[in-house]
């Protein structure tokens, strides 16, 4: 005999004698009650043989009432807990054996199976969050490694060709560009990588601080200056002058950096780049303009996504990470981002953020 038959049987043989002990005290208890007053209601005399025979068919009763409850027990929770239990069961060894697409029905509408619907809700979108998790992973390590062999790979190239003995110098010096500029690719994106993680993690926490968000935002275009005067683009710019805002100064130079540098980037020569910002007493709005190529409707639902790359053309400029980046510092630091774009006309990325109660200051300056 298995031990899991044997551990059945002696269940079973624990119920019945819970169920013994139970009916015998209560229907003892009764009898004994109902015998009390009917023999002093009716002055009758209790003999030893009268008291035996009721003994007996009382012990008679509590073994049938304590064997009929353990039937009806057993057919209980068969029905109501061990059923439903094992459904729960083998859909969770589905579900660790990596089988994420598995559901669980609910077990009807009463109230008997309320508890177990409410455990098998939050199975389903604990299934359905993993299945989520798990397609995201699958794919950040694909990505990861498409985008970690391309530049390994041009790395590897250049350094083998640069071994000719006989290589013009031009060459040498175009294939040891070719090196620094994959190996400065390869860096940015793992420093990109290390920075996303950091924050879905929550292990970057904003600090916050009173800063001049105009200087920031002009600072922040100075830098791609030597790109817009080699690309002969176009720059115009309105921003607001002493524009305080109490936010993260680091994670904020994070999001312009970003949003200009896919500004210029998507920007071709003798095109222009715009950058605007209007306050009020409860946000600032900042508006990063270009007359690049544009987003389609389609990608510009995916824009935010990890390694999501719209225009292929430019790939080999980004690793698609900038913007999730972007978008993970906006949520981070409770502000809003919206793009509108059309394709051959260039897009408009708005920043919202909320300032506070800045104005006494902003007057005292």
């Amino acid at each position: 005999m298995k031990k899991a038959d044997i551990k059945k049987i002696l269940f079973m043989i624990n119920n019945w004698c819970v169920f013994f002990l139970l009916a015998a005290f209560v229907v003892s208890c009764c009898t004994m009650l109902f015998v009390t007053i009917l023999s002093t209601t009716l002055n009758l005399t209790l003999t030893e043989e009268n008291l035996s025979t009721a003994a007996k068919l009382t012990f008679a009763n509590v073994i049938l009432i304590s064997l009929m409850f353990t039937v009806i027990d057993t057919i209980r929770r068969k029905v109501m807990v061990d059923r439903p239990t094992k459904r729960i069961t083998d859909a969770g060894k589905k579900l660790t054996d990596g089988d994420f697409s598995v559901r669980i029905e609910k077990i009807g509408d009463g109230y008997a199976y309320e508890s177990f619907n409410n455990i098998i809700d939050c199975f389903n979108k604990m299934a359905t969050e993993l299945a989520g998790v798990e397609t995201l992973r699958t794919d950040f390590i694909a990505n990861v490694s498409h985008e970690l062999k391309t530049p390994l790979a041009v790395m590897q190239n250049y350094g083998t060709m640069l071994q000719s003995p006989d290589l013009p110098e031009e060459k040498r010096i175009e294939y040891a560009k070719g090196i620094t500029e994959n190996s400065r690719r390869l860096a940015n994106l793992i420093s990109n990588i290390l920075k996303l993680n950091k924050l879905e993690n929550q292990q970057i926490f904003p600090t916050n601080e009173v800063f001049d968000l105009s200087e920031q935002l002009c600072q922040s275009l100075l830098q791609f200056e030597e790109i817009w005067e080699e690309k002969n683009i176009e720059i115009e710019t309105e921003i607001e002058d002493g524009v305080l805002i109490s936010s993260d100064t680091e994670l904020l130079s994070l999001v312009w950096n970003n949003l200009l540098s896919n500004a210029f980037k998507f920007t071709e020569k003798g095109g222009k780049v715009s950058l605007s910002l209007t306050a009020d007493s409860d946000s600032a709005v900042i508006e990063v303009s270009d007359t690049g190529c544009g987003i389609s409707p389609e990608t510009g639902k995916h824009i935010f996504e990890k390694f999501y790359q719209g225009d292929t053309s430019h790939a080999t400029h980004g690793n698609g990470l900038g913007l999730a980046l972007v978008k993970r510092v906006i949520s981070i630091i409770r502000g809003e981002i919206a793009v509108k774009s059309e394709p051959g006309k260039g897009s408009t990325f708005t920043v919202r953020l909320k300032r506070g109660d800045l104005i006494g200051m902003e007057k005292a300056d």
